[in-house]
């Protein structure tokens, strides 16, 4: 059974290794000229980086992030629902073998396969960015603007050991939907729109709790506040670079968030006597924040939760193939 599932996933195992393969090498060929930069320059780097750098930052992070959805409507997906959808499970369970077996060995190469491409894209992109990381953590300053900490949630994805909780999470729900739907497409699509869906909900809800996050109380002043807004981000110092702003808000004398401006905000005539109004009214900047040293916490969590989602999957797989499918 393990030599038939290799026969039918031998070609797609291939595209995908060549395309890890080939990632690599040119991650490989310019990581180690942008380690002796950073080695050189220090936090100084950002100011350092070319367009290039730039486009092989953001190109190589959307790799690992688009790596675990793909899985999941290509590999996941029709694993078992073109089986069911062209009626040759009946054929392999006429056999020698149970279901439970069948299913076994259909989950075991292609899933091990997701995981792996995915834990060394994860590697060579983690390494890679190293340097970049490690300057904004260090404080610099200049470029930020198009490079971001590794907390952040753009790249976080991307780093670590998530993106194995990512792949196993994905092939795992994308195997279930094409049992439950039993036809390839609408399993595909719907694959898609719940895996972005559970990402979305960590991003925005599970993740910043994952980790207790730290907060800061910041002062109206001129510096602090130009362009300043009621529902803006005014974009806080927190004085910990490489850190995840997870939430701010302004909020009044009493501690609570501010719904309106103070009345002497309206009669103001100038930045300054504005920034001026609120301080003397009490208001001030509440903000949320994950640390750099949150990462490893933040990525272990999130990874177990995905492992846990893709077992949980796995399982219902194993009882939904012995007790209700025909």
């Amino acid at each position: 059974m393990i030599w038939l599932t290799w026969r039918q996933f031998r070609y797609q195992a291939a595209v995908v290794m060549v395309a890890v393969v080939a990632l690599t090498f040119i991650l490989a060929a310019t990581g180690p000229q942008l380690a002796d930069l950073y080695d050189s320059a220090g936090s100084d780097l950002m100011r350092r980086l070319t367009g290039a750098d730039q486009a092989t930052y953001y190109a190589a992070g959307a790799a690992v992030l688009l790596a675990p959805p793909l899985v999941g409507m290509f590999w996941g997906a029709p694993l078992v629902a073109r089986e069911l959808e062209a009626g040759t499970h009946r054929l392999a369970w006429n056999q020698s073998i149970t279901r439970a077996r069948w299913l076994t060995a259909k989950l075991a190469l292609p899933g091990l396969v997701a995981v792996a491409a995915a834990g060394l894209t994860s590697l060579a992109v983690s390494w890679w960015s190293g340097p970049i990381d490690r300057a904004i953590g260090a404080g610099g300053s200049d470029n930020t603007d198009n490079f971001v900490p590794r907390i952040d949630p753009l790249v976080f994805g991307a780093r670590g050991i998530a993106p194995l909780g990512y792949a196993a999470f994905a092939f795992l729900l994308g195997v279930a939907l094409g049992l439950l739907i039993r036809r390839t497409v609408p399993a595909m699509a719907t694959t898609l729109a719940l895996y972005t869906a559970v990402q979305v909900a960590m991003v925005l809800w599970i993740r910043p709790r994952l980790a207790a996050p730290l907060h800061i109380d910041a002062p109206f002043t001129a510096d602090t506040m130009a362009n300043y807004g009621i529902d803006s981000v005014s974009q806080v110092d927190i004085g910990e670079p490489g850190s995840w702003v997870v939430s701010e808000q302004t909020v009044d004398a009493s501690g609570h968030a501010a719904a309106h401006m103070p009345p002497a905000y309206a009669d103001c005539d100038s930045a300054k006597a504005c920034i001026d109004a609120l301080a003397d009214a009490g208001y001030h900047q509440r903000v949320s924040y994950q640390p750099a040293g949150n990462f490893w916490a933040l990525q272990w969590a999130e990874t177990g939760i995905h492992l846990a989602l893709a077992a949980g999957l796995a399982a219902l797989c194993g009882w939904w193939i012995r007790r209700r499918t025909v």
